[in-house]
């Protein structure tokens, strides 16, 4: 990963003004930063970006409705301006959609209930050339085996959210097939009767699947889904 001189310049993305505030004033005190902008919606995030350079994007996950967010707006400031580094930050602090993150190009990824320092650090750690985790978050993704290694380019064929969720090579065929299954509103009852295989090896290969994606039930499944929609 390329590393940043200093000051760093950022840009600042959330839609809660409150937050963004004190974001801009947190990290304009210091010296090895410089806040270009702050951005209440996406669409003048990306106008900004067009118009100006820029080392590094902190942006909420989760925005209006309406507005480009989530892993589509990583995916597009990754596509548009690879050399910009992207940190998010977001309440949806969980393992699948941290690892979806890392997936669609984020460096870094800051859970909103860790506070200021911890934002410092993740803008300093990628700044430095590395990704950033928290510690407790690295280490489930680790001992589950999820995936984070980027999206690959043959993604972009198959109709979405399956793609992004089934396509790693940690996950076995039959373990894609539950999945996509899953994704198509079939239960653990049906999807057993549809391979002629037992319930229970059905259920093992989806929790299997889970745990390598980081979700942790069907709700974060369909969540995911919905994310990566846009809806």
């Amino acid at each position: 990963m390329k590393k940043y001189a200093a000051p760093l310049r950022l840009m600042l993305l959330d839609d809660h003004e409150f937050i963004l505030h004190g974001m801009s004033h947190l990290l304009g005190d210091q010296p090895d930063l410089r806040v270009l902008s702050t951005h209440t919606n996406s669409h003048s995030l990306l106008a900004a970006l067009r118009a100006n350079e820029v080392d590094m994007v902190v942006i909420d996950y989760a925005l209006s409705p309406g507005e480009v967010d989530g892993l589509n707006l990583i995916k597009a400031i990754r596509t548009r301006y690879p050399k910009v580094a992207v940190v998010v930050i977001s309440s949806l602090h969980t393992p699948a959609t941290v690892a979806l993150s890392l997936r669609c190009g984020a460096t870094g990824f800051v859970g909103k209930e860790l506070g200021a320092q911890e934002l410092l650090k993740a803008i300093r750690t990628v700044a430095g050339g590395e990704i950033y985790l928290h510690p407790d978050m690295e280490g489930e993704l680790l001992r589950n085996n999820v995936a984070t290694l980027p999206l690959a380019a043959q993604d972009d064929t198959e109709t979405p959210p399956a793609a992004a969720l089934v396509s790693t090579h940690s996950l076995t065929p039959r373990e894609r097939e539950v999945l996509r299954c899953c994704l198509d509103g079939l239960s653990v009852t049906a999807i057993a009767s549809k391979f002629s295989r037992s319930i229970k090896t059905i259920s093992a290969q989806k929790q299997s699947a889970y745990r390598k994606l980081g979700l942790r039930t069907d709700h974060e499944l369909f969540k995911i889904s919905s994310q990566l929609e846009g809806r």
